[in-house]
């Protein structure tokens, strides 16, 4: 495809993300399927304009999609008010670790006794397609960060935590096919890849969130210095927590994360339970905010309001690069017969029965249970998984076929999850109401 057509279809599909926010909230629709389609248009399938190679082009595309996520785990956590101690966040751990183990082992057992693949490569499916995604999940998440509602609360705490928490079972799955070190009987294995990893990364992260926060509102509310450039500033803690985290071999999904919500907790502690005053979020999209933003109560809550901002447009324009590329991947070549029975078991049968397990004795009411079942969107996390594990190794004949199962499960819930979001999540609001 040459400058000019990618010129010409980048803006259009710009223009249409801009004018058409409105309208997907009104309609069966996800923006996410509307790009997806744009993609398939363009790409081999129909116009044959551009083809991405999910297997040749891995390197580029692991690049591509961890930056999509992590922008998106750092938005997550920023969004995510509720203290740590508050009971709410038993459901969202209890579906990252618990329900995403079950979710692994079920998806393993389906890939060995379905597909016949050897044992890691059925674990490292697992893994791929455990982890709900917090790029596409933008309709079920939290709408504002003083959204008190469970259902999305839950939604978007699990996808935040589990980006990182499936990271584990990725490497158990390249440790069984030979391509990592597990040590024996497992024992790196469990004391790296797991307990030093996840509990290292939620530590650098928070520490990271927390000393970048308090310098910054140091300067402001001390120095009236460090005003106005709240972009760099996210993005600066983005790649410093990430970066850290790689660099002490911990998993900095989890890292970004975290210094979300420390950021997040930050404010909270001037702020209280109660909303930013109006004046601090007006603030965050003017010019002159000099003011607000070096005022020692209200500078916590401008700085987490403006990143947070900058960060979900950030989001945006990423949602939009990588679908279109999920589009472009798409061919006959990647076309498997396994797809027709495993996307229904994992949809119908395997994510409703690791939710139960997951949620075996909690207090979440029947109606919740039902769409968090329903809502365990897959999508960009996915090809994130599997890019790193095929520049990691995986041999080629392995690696397409788990390419296969992949792209049509991530395109399925696009369109699945994407035409049911608006009725359900309608419905859920209004019976929640009718409770209330």
């Amino acid at each position: 495809m040459t400058a000019i057509a990618w010129f010409l279809v980048t803006g259009a599909l710009l223009v249409l993300l801009a004018v058409s926010g409105s309208v997907f909230q009104r309609l069966p629709l996800s923006v996410a399927m509307v790009y997806l389609m744009a993609g398939v248009l363009i790409g081999p399938a129909v116009l044959d304009l551009f083809y991405v190679d999910p297997v040749g082009q891995a390197a580029l595309l692991e690049r591509i999609t961890e930056v999509a996520v992590i922008i998106s785990l750092f938005s997550a956590g920023l969004k995510l008010r509720t203290p740590l101690a508050d009971r709410r966040w038993q459901v969202p751990v209890r579906l990252a670790f618990v329900s995403m183990t079950v979710t692994v082992g079920l998806i393993a057992a389906a890939g060995v006794w379905g597909m016949g693949l050897p044992l890691g490569a059925a674990v490292l499916l697992g893994a791929v397609l455990a982890p709900t995604d917090p790029v596409l999940a933008s309709d079920v998440q939290v709408e504002h960060p003083t959204d008190r509602d469970r259902l999305r609360f839950s939604l978007t705490g699990e996808a935040g935590l589990n980006d990182g928490t499936a990271f584990p079972f990725v490497m158990l799955g390249l440790g069984l096919l030979g391509l990592h070190e597990m040590g024996e009987w497992g024992w790196r294995w469990l004391a790296v890849d797991v307990l030093w990893a996840i509990v290292g990364g939620l530590a650098v992260g928070t520490a990271m969130g927390m000393a970048v926060g308090r310098f910054i509102l140091y300067l402001r509310s001390e120095h009236k210095e460090a005003v106005g450039l709240d972009d760099f500033l996210g993005l600066g803690l983005i790649a410093l927590s990430y970066g850290t985290a790689l660099l002490v071999h911990t998993y900095g999904f989890l890292a970004v994360f975290a210094a979300g919500l420390a950021l997040r907790r930050i404010e909270r502690k001037h702020t209280g339970e109660h909303r930013p005053p109006p004046d601090v979020e007006l603030a965050a999209e003017a010019e002159d905010v000099v003011e607000v933003a070096t005022d020692p109560e209200k500078a916590p809550a401008y700085m987490a309001q403006a990143v947070l901002a900058f960060s979900e447009q950030l989001e945006r324009i990423g949602t939009v690069g990588v679908v279109v590329l999920l589009g472009g991947m798409l061919s006959q070549s990647y076309l498997s017969v396994h797809v027709f029975w495993f996307v229904p078991l994992l949809f119908l049968v395997i994510r409703p029965v690791a939710v139960v397990v997951g949620l075996a004795g909690s207090d979440t009411s029947p109606a919740r249970r039902r769409l968090i079942s329903w809502f365990g969107i897959r999508g960009i996390g996915s090809v994130y998984y599997l890019t790193f594990a095929i520049e990691h190794g995986v041999p080629g004949d392995v690696a397409e076929r788990l390419t296969a199962v992949m792209l049509a499960t991530v395109v399925a819930s696009i369109f699945l999850h994407g035409v049911t979001v608006t009725p359900l999540m309608r419905r859920y609001t209004r019976e929640s109401r009718d409770e209330d």
